[in-house]
């Protein structure tokens, strides 16, 4: 009886590691039938190369993306909160109308983004490049918009906006113009 209670508990336990295992491994983005877009939430795509692919209006929220590729990718409309996209490849990425609150853009080349209307709240930029970067009408904490613009240079190839101009910064010397006034 008690090597049969034995097996049942090992039984058991490799079971839970089997569903523990699982649930751990990296998530893969894929359509399902009736998907327009992949959905990246809550995936581990660390490295991921993605140049050049239209991902509108598709979801990464949630996903850990370090030093991946989204060079030229279309991400207009997506929803982006709580990612971790540290070290990666954003150059000429377009994150227009973007929910981009709290996520890591800590060391990523931003140049030549397009940053229209993005609400990125609680999001950190620390040691990101973004040269020719526009960010009109984006949602930033002031901390942040106040250290961008202390790095502020170039104009965006696509709108023709300068970086300085769209972060509403009045100076190189780090001063800008808050978004409300008395801010």
């Amino acid at each position: 009886m008690s090597s049969f209670f034995s097996f049942k508990k090992l039984f058991a336990l490799a079971v839970t590691l089997l569903v523990w295992l699982w649930t751990c491994l990296p998530a893969e983005a894929v359509l399902n039938v009736g998907d327009e877009v992949p959905n990246y939430v809550r995936s581990q795509i660390t490295g991921i190369d993605l140049h050049g692919q239209d991902l509108s209006k598709s979801s990464i929220a949630g996903a850990t993306a370090r030093d991946a590729n989204f060079s030229d990718v279309d991400l207009h409309g997506t929803v982006v909160t709580l990612a971790d996209l540290k070290g990666s490849n954003l150059n000429g990425i377009d994150l227009t109308d973007t929910l981009s609150d709290r996520v890591n853009f800590q060391k990523t080349d931003l140049r030549n983004a397009v940053l229209v209307n993005m609400i990125a709240s609680g999001s950190s930029f620390a040691g990101a490049q973004i040269d020719g970067a526009d960010f009109s009408f984006a949602v930033l904490d002031s901390d942040d918009q106040r250290n961008l613009c202390k790095i502020a240079e170039g104009v965006n190839p696509v709108t023709g906006v300068s970086t300085s101009e769209s972060l509403e910064c009045l100076d190189n010397e780090g001063g800008y113009k808050p978004a409300m006034p008395g801010s």
